[in-house]
């Protein structure tokens, strides 16, 4: 059967997002994407920004559900299928929304631009020597095949099969990370921790309890680490295949997403072995969005931490991985570290101003305590990552050939 090829202007509305200017924004006060929040099929909504919008602006910048999100800027092309995620979410300028008309499906339209942008058809309508961008007027040249819609339907039926998987995993992994820090609070926090009621509090702290320098309890020597210097590893060393180097725009949902990282050699990644992580460590986004942070398990072993990353190995003798990696994002320490963070258009952290971060250490028995019950979440959260990776690459094996009519479905 004959497909319809028609641009992009033709067959949706799309709309660029807000400018940011704090001084003119009024009205409510509301979450919105960036394009650091939009990844290849997906969403990161961790550390979402607010700003004001006014009434009259609602409808212009605000999400529905169905509705396209496509970077302009960074890494543009890169989009994801909006699914009321979080209410009232609105775009700013480096987002364009696009809405099918009637004669496409919603899902059809977003599988045909995810498959356009991961085989790099946008590349000639970039604009750009350093910084790319995909502007208004070229994303409206992009022409857009498709067939019937009853047929555009079941292939979005198809290729949706796998993206619902997905997403019923992520979900299930924000619980467990979120009971995993809701225990933190119940216990470290509000102090209704195991014995509580029998426990004396000393100068506001439970008995035994203390404040202590992080670089206290890291490893001595390189405890705490940036990533390689740019005169160590450039840009043409990274290859398709190798060790994962770990950069912030990798760590999402407290976890890292090996598919969108770039690799090194095994040789230059044993070249510069300081910067392998072993077991135990954390890695700590030190540019832009301070606050991201992933643990090193058993998977991770040996990964590389990128040039915009911190290591963080703990002395496993003087405090625990696990209990240290809640208590870094714990409300008092991560807003220490983020009032610490240098920079007028960029923030950034380096290892002398984490050195100096109080982090609260309780009894000993108590970390493993709390060690023991996440252990079992975080695990299961790696297994179901895992889960989502093979269903990204079968949902990818697919796109090609449902999006080109290969497939009759």
């Amino acid at each position: 059967m004959k497909w319809n090829t028609r641009r992009l202007a033709e067959v949706a509305d799309f709309c660029l997002g807000k400018m940011l200017d704090e001084k003119k924004n009024k009205g409510e006060l509301l979450p919105y994407l960036a394009n650091i929040n939009v990844r290849w099929g997906e969403f990161d909504l961790q550390n979402l920004r607010e700003m004001r919008f006014e009434h009259d602006e609602l409808e212009r910048y605000g999400l529905k559900h169905g509705d396209i999100v496509m970077c302009e800027g960074g890494e543009p092309g890169r989009c994801a299928l909006w699914r009321d995620t979080v209410p009232g979410m609105m775009i700013q300028k480096a987002i364009h929304r696009i809405r099918p008309h009637d004669c496409l499906d919603q899902r059809f339209l977003f599988y045909s631009l995810l498959y356009k942008g991961k085989t790099g058809s946008f590349s000639p309508l970039f604009t750009g020597a350093t910084i790319k961008h995909l502007p208004r007027q070229n994303l409206a040249k992009i022409e857009i095949a498709f067939p019937q819609i009853e047929i555009q339907r079941r292939i979005a039926d198809i290729l949706s099969a796998y993206d619902d998987l997905i997403e019923n995993n992520r979900r299930r992994m924000v619980l467990l990370q979120e009971a995993a820090r809701q225990l933190y609070l119940e216990w470290f926090v509000r102090l209704r921790f195991p014995g509580h009621e029998h426990t004396a509090i000393i100068d506001g702290l439970p008995n035994g309890w203390r404040w202590k320098h992080l670089h206290t309890l890291c490893a001595e020597g390189d405890g705490i680490q940036t990533g390689p210097f740019g005169s160590q590893l450039h840009q043409s060393d990274y290859s398709e295949e190798g060790v994962p180097v770990v950069m912030p725009k990798d760590i999402v949902g407290f976890r890292i997403v090996a598919e969108s990282a770039a690799r090194i050699s095994d040789d230059l990644a044993d070249k510069l072995g300081r910067h392998r992580m072993a077991e135990g460590d954390i890695v700590y986004g030190r540019r832009g969005d301070i606050g991201r942070r992933a643990f090193i398990g058993k998977r991770q072993t040996g990964w590389f931490c990128g040039t915009g990353c911190l290591r963080i190995r703990p002395n496993p003798s003087l405090i625990d991985s696990r209990y240290l990696f809640e208590a870094l994002g714990a409300p008092e320490t991560s807003g220490t570290i983020a009032n610490r963070a240098k920079g007028a258009t960029m923030l950034n952290l380096n290892g002398a101003l984490l050195r100096s971060v109080p982090v609260l250490v309780p009894t000993r028995l108590l970390q493993d305590h709390y060690a023991t019950l996440v252990e079992p979440g975080s695990e299961l959260c790696g297994v179901l990552a895992d889960q989502n990776q093979k269903l990204r690459a079968a949902r990818d094996l697919l796109l090609p050939r449902l999006m080109s009519g290969e497939i009759a479905v």
